[in-house]
């Protein structure tokens, strides 16, 4: 980015999009423009970046500004994206590489974990307390949901599985129950789901035929307001989150005193 930057001779904000495959790094687009990200940076650590960045297209140096070096706040933040799936009946949830967010909230707090709910809380997706984890992943993400399952159970949570997730998560000593797929016939996970007996669902597809189960179990979560991650960074940061709010109650500040 530095160096895009200095040989496009760049002055201001420029914003970069790049895409990442195996080890292949892309670079999709830069525009020598502000983005949504520079007021989300300048709320986490206190420094006006529009206005500054201005002040240095006009000629005024960094080095004047006082901004010499790069701030490390105390604090943690979390960026979510708002998604629209509710208003758009039969679209998948699946995320790719397109730009599906119609807005994004703010999550900040001493620690990852309550930051992390905050900003699910804004984002409209209310994480449950207790109650059962309904878990259906690719076979590339089994072994990496292991420890995630675990610390759901810890935490005082119910596991329930399709056959394969089910089989290797009680194979690691795992408790868990075995629910159908969509495809196998009723009762299912969609079933489930409407009934009220999962208050979480993690789901990654894959293939023509899973991705047709969880495209159906994916869409119940939404209907039915029920939280859902596609992905096991976002389980595992759900989890995190849950743990942090059972362990202590999430309080308001200002965003002023998180900079005093």
């Amino acid at each position: 980015t530095k160096a895009m930057a200095a040989e496009l001779e760049v002055v201001g904000l420029m914003n970069v999009q790049y895409a990442i495959k195996g080890q292949q790094l892309y670079i999709l687009e830069v525009n020598p423009r502000a983005s949504r990200t520079v007021p989300f940076v300048s709320k986490a650590t206190g420094i006006p970046l529009a206005k500054l960045a201005t002040k240095v297209m006009l000629g005024r140096s960094l080095k004047s500004l006082g901004l010499e070096h790069e701030p490390t706040p105390a604090h943690i933040s979390v960026k979510e994206a708002v998604l629209p799936f509710d208003r758009f009946p039969g679209v998948d949830t699946l995320l790719g590489p397109e730009m599906k967010s119609t807005g994004e909230v703010m999550g900040i707090d001493r620690q990852f974990g309550l930051a992390y709910a905050k900003s699910q809380l804004g984002a409209g997706q209310k994480l449950p307390a207790s109650g059962t984890v309904f878990i259906s992943v690719k076979d590339s993400d089994k072994a990496s949901v292991l420890p995630i399952a675990a610390k759901f159970l810890d935490i005082g949570f119910n596991i329930i599985a399709t056959r394969g997730t089910a089989r290797l998560l009680s194979e690691n000593n795992i408790a868990t129950a075995v629910i159908k797929k969509v495809s196998l016939g009723r009762p299912h996970a969609v079933d489930a789901i409407k009934n009220g007996d999962i208050q979480l669902v993690i789901n990654t597809g894959s293939g023509d035929t899973p991705r047709q189960d969880g495209y159906m179990i994916r869409r119940a979560a939404i209907k039915f307001a029920i939280p859902y991650t596609t992905t096991l960074a976002g389980a595992r940061a759900m989890c995190r989150g849950i743990a942090a709010l059972k362990e202590q109650r999430y309080a308001v500040r200002a965003l002023q005193d998180y900079h005093r």
